[in-house]
């Protein structure tokens, strides 16, 4: 069965987009090829986003065949897109309009034994507060940003209970792997 490994690249300041929505500072060549990247790439089955992080190509059509995770997408949205974007046989989008919940079950089926990622800092703090992420994984960027879009920005993870079981240095990140021991709930 497929486990969940929610998480994303964020600065050392907590925030995984500048003020102005922009990611580039949090972005490191050689964390993004290389082993560290072909281990993730193969340990992936399906992929979970948030409406915002799928936004955030210019062009929908881009993710095949250049995104690095060509799997199944499942997109957490209100509205999916008028005109569906480009898919082929390795990478298909599907537009979940019911909830995280339903994006992840999903996904999971479509996983198999592989891993599902859960991207996108809304859909990742939803993912561990509903207690549907197994793994929590955070590359910290040696980045200070001020201000921007926090990751963790929700009061109702206080009761999460993280149990760390990788911590390693992958250029200049550090990539952090948490277990979720005790998540919690929504009534």
């Amino acid at each position: 069965m497929a486990t969940v490994h929610a998480g994303m690249t964020m600065s050392l300041d907590g925030f995984v987009a500048d003020r102005e929505g922009r990611t580039a500072r949090l972005s490191d060549p050689v964390a993004s090829r290389g082993a560290f990247m072909d281990e993730l790439i193969r340990e992936t089955g399906a992929v979970v986003l948030g409406r915002r992080t799928f936004a955030m190509s210019e062009d929908p059509d881009w993710y095949v065949g250049n995104y690095e995770f060509q799997v199944p997408i499942f997109v957490v949205t209100h509205t999916p897109p008028p005109v569906p974007p480009k898919q082929d046989q390795n990478l298909t989008f599907t537009f979940v309009t019911d909830g995280i919940a339903s994006a992840v079950a999903q996904a999971k089926a479509a996983a198999g034994a592989k891993a599902v990622k859960v991207i996108g800092a809304s859909v990742v703090r939803q993912a561990v507060r509903a207690g549907l992420a197994d793994e929590l994984h955070v590359d910290v960027a040696p980045v200070l940003l001020g201000a921007g879009l926090w990751l963790f920005d929700d009061p109702d993870l206080e009761g999460v209970t993280l149990e760390k079981i990788d911590a390693r240095d992958v250029g200049t990140f550090t990539a952090l792997r948490f277990r979720c021991a005790a998540p919690i709930v929504e009534a």
